[in-house]
């Protein structure tokens, strides 16, 4: 904590008994060495299932090291970056793991980017080889002649899973995208680097923890994209610490199944669906395209699974699709929620249909990325975002940099083993955001409750100020939610000659009948004045990333109504 308030830890004494208040950073192992472990393990475990096919650890074990001796066998170098450009498909994990044991460093990108936004992660890494699921394959012939790509591989839904001919037409199909045409020179289709892999075998390579992991590019919902450097001690401390706050509890149920329905490129499910999942000898049930929710509810009506993963969003949607009452959630234990704000009238609503309540999280990028979560065993939605994990400080700073004390809102900044080593080749920008006592600024506003306990407020950037009053657009968002008829709803802050700006809400409906002065009222019973949208949008959807955050910055940059 900052001066002052090295002793003011509250938090630890809710943590559960068998729960440790800090980790042993000395005896972390690498990722290479976790996965090899997780491999001897649980050789006959299944690991990740997809399309109703399975591969165990021994298994994803033969590919992930037929990944990682093609790679090496095309001359990169230890730390040399790798791109893999996929969804959750079978071959995402297999090239994961390969880069990793390879001792390469991973550059995950999102497979919906522009040929501008890939061209940018590409040349800023400096990645030198790229993994793309054919799909998307289009936007990188076009962005190659501006990268300084040496070689593309080309995967399909159908590796790694025995399928051949029609069916694999069949999962192309429920990827929901077409093939579009695409040229590569050159390209390489994934199953040559698998036999040609085989055949060359992976060399032993010494990995440390100081050796980076990955290059875990920001979302890119605010500002430009950049790298946050995270090295085997950072990712690998997180798993750790994720594992001793929650594998007691989930460990309690045999053979757990993660449904893992976030993409494994992003942090959250990287982290917490894909390598905790592999430390606990789980199974990942991936999702090529959640979005799709009746192609989903239908996964989830044929298959067994412990664990679910997702973010508000997904949830909603889950929750308030017609088809949802005829899955069996029996057997769920545990719904882990992150990556943006969980609404109270979401997680009733998930608790009625599943029984479960819904557990929220907070982390980042840049901290590869839990920083808190409630507890496992909590029974009822907090609204909090937990407590901090072990080995993690939490403390909120004003705008000068000083603790605010508890009940008082301030930016939330993190010291801990999963902080990021900087922003890749950004000394400027990594300054910005860290403090001279070595803690990250997130830019993410909160309360700390008694207990010690932290309540997100809002994004620093996205508060709204009405008449000189900060209005944050989580608390309009939360009490709009409420109302029965509303399905989504997203608040920015719109210039307002009258009061600087004005509250705006965009709303989707779940009842066609809704009226903005149905809305206004409710909210008025609710909020101050001040906060009431002034300005009341309907539409037919939200703007969203890939992994379904609401993006508020694309309402903001829309030509005014």
């Amino acid at each position: 904590m900052a001066d002052g308030h090295a002793e003011a830890r509250p938090w630890l004494a809710h943590y559960p008994n068998s729960v440790p208040t800090e980790i042993d950073i000395a005896r972390l192992p690498t990722l290479a060495e976790m996965l090899s472990t997780a491999f001897r393990e649980h050789a006959d475990k299944p690991a990740f299932e997809s399309f109703g096919k399975q591969l165990t650890y021994g298994e994803m074990e033969v590919q992930a090291r037929a990944v990682a001796g093609w790679l090496q066998a095309q001359g990169l170098k230890k730390g040399d970056r790798v791109a893999i450009m996929m969804p959750n498909v079978m071959a995402y994990p297999a090239v994961l793991f390969g880069t990793l044991l390879g001792g390469f460093t991973v550059v995950n990108v999102n497979p919906l980017y522009t040929v501008r936004e890939l061209t940018h992660q590409v040349n800023d890494s400096g990645a030198s080889i790229l993994f793309v699921l054919e799909n998307f394959a289009a936007v990188v012939a076009e962005a190659l002649p501006h990268t300084g790509l040496k070689k593309v591989v080309v995967a399909s839904a159908g590796d790694l899973l025995g399928f051949k001919g029609k069916i694999i037409s069949f999962v192309a199909r429920h990827v929901k995208k077409v093939v579009p045409p695409y040229t590569i020179p050159g390209a390489t289709p994934f199953g040559e680097v698998i036999r040609a892999g085989r055949h060359a075998g992976m060399r032993p390579v010494e990995i440390t923890r100081d050796d980076i992991a990955f290059l875990q590019y920001t979302g890119g919902t605010t500002g430009v994209s950049k790298g946050a450097t995270l090295s085997h001690a950072n990712v690998a401390a997180n798993v750790v610490q994720c594992d001793l706050w929650l594998g007691w509890a989930l460990r309690k149920v045999p053979d757990n199944v993660m449904v893992t329905a976030l993409p494994l490129y992003h942090i959250f499910a990287l982290t917490c669906c894909c390598l905790f999942m592999m430390r606990m000898g789980a199974c990942c049930l991936l999702i090529a395209n959640p979005r799709d929710i009746p192609g989903f509810i239908k996964i989830l009506k044929s298959t067994r699974f412990t664990l679910m993963s997702g973010v508000n969003t997904l949830y909603n949607a889950l929750a308030n699709h017609p088809e949802i009452r005829t899955v069996d959630f029996s057997q769920l234990r545990f719904s882990v929620s992150g990556g943006m704000a969980t609404q109270s009238a979401v997680a009733k609503n998930w608790k009625t249909v599943t029984g479960c309540a819904i557990v929220e999280g907070y982390g980042l990028s840049e901290t590869s990325p839990v920083v808190t979560i409630n507890r496992p065993d909590l029974e009822e939605f907090s609204g909090t975002i937990g407590y901090p994990m072990p080995s993690t400080d939490v403390d909120l700073r004003d705008a000068e940099g000083k603790s605010v004390p508890p009940g008082q809102p301030g930016e939330i900044c993190v010291r801990g083993p999963q902080v990021m080593v900087g922003y890749w080749q950004r000394p400027d920008e990594t300054a910005k955001v860290m403090t001279p006592d070595g803690y990250f600024r997130t830019g993410d506003i909160a309360v700390m409750q008694e207990d010690g306990s932290f309540r997100i407020v809002d994004r620093l950037k996205d508060m709204i100020l009405v008449s000189g009053f900060n209005v944050y657009p989580n608390e309009v968002e939360e009490v709009i939610a409420q109302h029965p008829g509303v399905l989504e709803v997203a608040v920015i802050g719109v210039p307002d000659p009258q009061s600087t700006e004005a509250v705006a809400a965009y709303i989707v409906k779940k009842d066609p009948d809704l009226s903005a002065e149905a809305v206004r009222a409710h909210c008025r019973d609710l909020l101050t004045a001040y906060k009431v949208p002034k300005i009341i949008h309907f539409r037919d959807s939200l703007p969203k990333t890939n992994v379904g955050k609401v993006l508020r910055r694309m309402l903001r940059d829309e030509p005014a109504a």
